[in-house]
């Protein structure tokens, strides 16, 4: 064959790694995507930082004993605190967590073991749907529910959390059973033992630290939800109150409150109060992460 003929012979491979203009330009657009990652980052954070900062400036000034362990002053006095709004939240969330964290956990084992894949996609589907409905929608409809023709309670106001907390424990469920290895329930089954019982002695033992990750992440979310308070737990005495059958204050609820008033004071209360609230969610964050830490590393040691 003649040399004009002949195939053109393709560069060494050193020549390709050496360098050229596509490999420049693939590098040139690496570092160009690396350093608008780290800059979306680094305002994720600043954004985070600033919020904190802002929020801590404004209401540490009011923050002492008795913002903590008084109710709130009669309207247009100063002093006192929010001691009524810390025992309702807790009573709330309390509450809310009883009804939404079995009802959640046992979605996710329906769905993760026993469910057809079908009837498991559906039931996924729906959580999701339910997860996406703004929080003032589900207070509406507690509030038809359970408000309109009786009184604003915590049971309402409980039951109004429970909605939004049921599908972050359900999906937070399935996702950390289905990370359970399959071998696990294999072996089981293969020795005998029933199908409940593996799930109830292998399977849930196994994703239990996951799963209290879900369910604190869930309380995070639920901590600082005011629209389905404001329909059905938010007329409450400034006393300390324990009675689920009356509404109780709470922490977002008073914030709104707070601000709406024309009192420098209360003004700072209520950045006090938010300072108090983005506290516990932060505290609360971090627990669920160094619990997901430990079921993450007790999942990979069963492997």
């Amino acid at each position: 064959m003649s040399a004009a003929g002949a195939a053109p012979t393709p560069p060494p491979a050193h020549a390709l790694l050496a360098g050229g203009p596509g490999l420049r330009r693939r590098k040139l657009v690496n570092r160009t995507m690396e350093s608008t990652a780290t800059l979306a980052a680094l305002i994720a954070v600043a954004v985070l930082a600033i919020v904190i900062v802002s929020v801590l400036i404004k209401g540490v000034s009011a923050i002492n004993l008795d913002f903590f362990i008084k109710s709130p002053a009669p309207i247009g006095q100063s002093g006192g605190g929010i001691a009524n709004s810390i025992v309702g939240t807790a009573l709330l969330v309390a509450l809310a967590s009883a009804l939404a964290v079995p009802v959640g956990i046992l979605v996710g084992i329906h769905t993760s073991e026993f469910a057809r894949p079908s009837v498991a996609s559906s039931i996924r589907f729906a959580l999701d749907i339910l997860n996406g409905v703004p929080t003032i929608v589900t207070g509406i409809f507690v509030f038809g529910l359970l408000v309109v023709g009786h009184v604003q309670s915590g049971y309402a106001g409980a039951f109004a959390l429970a909605i939004i907390m049921l599908p972050i424990v359900a999906r937070s469920a399935h996702e950390v059973l289905s990370l359970v290895p399959a071998s696990l329930r294999e072996g089981s089954l293969a020795l005998g033992v029933r199908r409940w019982r593996t799930v109830l002695r292998i399977v849930v033992p196994t994703a239990a630290s996951g799963m209290v990750t879900g369910a604190l992440l869930a309380v995070a979310r639920v901590a600082g939800e005011t629209a389905p308070l404001l329909f059905t737990s938010s007329i409450a005495s400034n006393l300390v109150s324990t009675d689920p059958s009356q509404a109780f204050a709470s922490i977002p609820v008073s914030i709104f409150t707070l601000s709406e008033e024309a009192s420098p004071a209360a003004h700072a209360q209520a950045w006090a109060a938010a300072l108090l609230l983005i506290f516990l969610v932060v505290l609360l964050n971090i627990v669920a992460r160094s619990v997901f830490g430990r079921s993450q590393a007790r999942i990979r040691r069963t492997r």
